[in-house]
């Protein structure tokens, strides 16, 4: 055998293919192989195959109507849970410090059940219109609640 003669048929044969299948994956386009009815299908398996809870208020918003500067007034949101599985409220925030809710943390709401969630209102030097949200963190569909409060509150003299 002579050893003039190096054969570099693997290392080239291995380059070819590689270069060639890259430019064969890299033309191919992966959504022209996705059908619409199976996206269809997986959408309605998944929605269906997880029942939420769902929160059902006696109200969402509440008026204290004019209150005076100073004044510390609270109310209560009733709610039930109305979907088929346990709600859980994992958190609750005023969109400032003067409401601060209080809510059945971590514990859960089985279906049918019912709780409150009080929330206090401190108008100290907020005269005029006040508006504010309670954000609820849950594990309904949408994920957040809001319910709100407002106050006109006289300035003091």
């Amino acid at each position: 055998m002579s050893t003039k003669h190096k054969h570099y048929y693997p290392a080239n044969l291995l380059k070819f293919l590689l270069v060639s299948f890259i430019l064969a994956s890299c033309s191919s386009d992966p959504s022209k192989k996705i059908k619409k009815e199976n996206v269809q299908t997986a959408v309605e398996r998944i929605s269906t195959s997880f029942d939420y809870p769902s929160i059902e208020f006696d109200k969402t918003n509440h008026d204290f109507g004019q209150i005076n500067d100073g004044d510390i007034v609270e109310t209560t949101f009733s709610f039930k849970n109305t979907g088929k599985s346990d709600l859980v409220i994992s958190n609750a925030s005023g969109s400032c410090g003067c409401t601060v809710p209080d809510y059945p943390r971590d514990v859960p709401i089985k279906p049918g059940e019912s709780s409150t969630i009080k929330v206090k209102f401190d108008s100290s030097n907020k005269p005029g219109m006040q508006r504010k949200t309670v954000t609820l963190t849950t594990n309904t569909s949408k994920g957040k609640e809001l319910i709100n409060i407002k106050a006109f509150v006289l300035p003091k003299n």
